[in-house]
């Protein structure tokens, strides 16, 4: 049976520490309520382990670094949190539908992360809290939405909502993945005949045009040049490439890189305007689930800043948030955000404030934007593939012309 070891308020104010057997962490608080204390604290001991079980022990240890390399998906979290907004609608207790959600999930991770959740709310956290205390698995919009339901007596439907915002927006990661999929395999089979070229075509023409005895052009200068190097050199090449890949990574990491990546971003021609609609999407439909949901404005938009993603837009609504703290509705107040908010957009916004249907509004505005969206990147991937083949055309034929320029004048290095 596994030991306890506690920390708890005795009537005199005074701290008292000690041990206790139980079978779970519920029954260990009741023994220490019994004695007439108030927990503070409560650990579980690390059983000692026999000689017989170092085996066992190192299994173990292997099996947790295991599932500390893992990672909750996306589809897991989704489920979990649509089946809590289910067991807490039916009126189950909250630590009791954390119990139910460990027991019936589908991976060892998750159900040590259900477990670890359900302890630290047995131990006396908001559930908002213990979720925050793993951000790799609960995003900040995440911990934020349920830290306003948890305030505002609504947990179970901020929780269906939350399900809801993730399944619209792993559709819509979907469409945007599978739309570029097919310019992409061009890209690689690009690449792929290009090196192919470079590698064993080439030099089979360099052993035909050394016996000219004149000078090549210099489009097949170049070509040999290239070939040469890939050959030659193409370990390092790559081994550089994948370092210049690693140090830009890192850098666009940061929060200067990160700006400068973003900014760049909004100001190319098709991207930019694709990311800042996804943006907006993401933002309109974040805040009317939140105004639906009975949150309060501000806190709302707070909450709504947080999914935009791109740090320059988040800044700019942070400035609308100020206005509207001051007392300015919300359509004027972004009204300086034209990067993010069309002109069309605030006046619908600005509209349903005075009706007092914002919530449903924003909701409609985001499933337009989506759908004008989806159309968009089916026009951009339309585009980008004729471009793509074009671009593949267009270096392999430069490199047919390039070796077959010197064949041509063959004739005059003969005589």
């Amino acid at each position: 049976m596994p030991t306890f070891q506690y920390k708890g308020l005795q009537a005199n104010g005074t701290m008292a520490e000690g041990r206790v057997d139980a079978p779970g962490r519920p029954d260990a608080f009741r023994q220490i309520e019994a004695l007439g204390l108030r927990p503070i604290n409560l650990e579980e001991q690390a059983s000692a382990k026999s000689p017989a079980s170092a085996g066992a022990s190192a299994g173990l240890d292997k099996f947790s670094l295991k599932l500390k390399s893992e990672k909750i998906t996306a589809r897991t979290l989704e489920n979990f949190t649509r089946l809590l907004s289910s067991l807490l609608a039916a009126g189950v207790p909250l630590s009791r539908a954390l119990v139910i959600l460990q027991r019936e999930a589908a991976t060892p991770l998750a159900a040590a992360k259900w477990k670890e959740i359900h302890d630290l709310v047995v131990d006396g956290l908001s559930l908002a809290d213990a979720m925050a205390k793993s951000p790799d698995v609960f995003p900040r919009v995440y911990t934020a939405m349920v830290h306003a339901g948890e305030t505002g007596g609504f947990l179970d439907v901020v929780l269906a909502q939350i399900a809801d915002f993730q399944a619209r927006e792993k559709d819509l990661r979907a469409k945007v993945t599978s739309a570029m999929l097919y310019p992409c395999i061009l890209a690689v089979l690009a690449l792929g005949v290009l090196i192919f070229l470079l590698v064993f075509f080439i030099p089979n023409f360099q052993k035909l045009f050394k016996g000219f005895g004149g000078t090549l052009p210099a489009i097949t200068k170049v070509i040999i040049f290239a070939s040469d190097v890939v050959r030659g050199y193409g370990l390092f090449v790559v081994a550089g490439i994948f370092v210049a890949v690693l140090l830009l990574r890192h850098w666009f990491q940061s929060p200067k890189g990160k700006r400068i990546w973003e900014g760049t971003l909004l100001k190319m021609p098709i991207v930019g305007p694709l990311s800042a609609q996804f943006a907006m999407a993401r933002f309109c439909r974040m805040l009317g689930t939140l105004l639906g949901a009975g949150v309060p404005l501000v806190q709302a938009l707070q909450v709504a800043r947080q999914s935009i993603g791109n740090q320059i837009l988040v800044d700019a609504v942070s400035s609308s948030i100020t206005r509207v703290q001051e007392g300015s509705r919300l359509g004027q107040s972004l009204a300086d955000c034209r990067g993010l908010f069309p002109g069309s957009v605030l006046e619908m916004v600005s509209v349903a404030e005075e009706s007092g249907k914002l919530d449903a509004e924003l909701v409609r505005v985001a499933g337009v934007t989506e759908g004008d969206l989806d159309r968009q990147l089916k026009t951009a991937v339309a585009f980008a593939e004729p471009l793509m083949l074009f671009v593949v055309a267009g270096f392999i034929g430069t490199i047919f012309i390039g070796m077959l320029l010197p064949i041509f004048t063959l004739q005059q290095y003969i005589k």
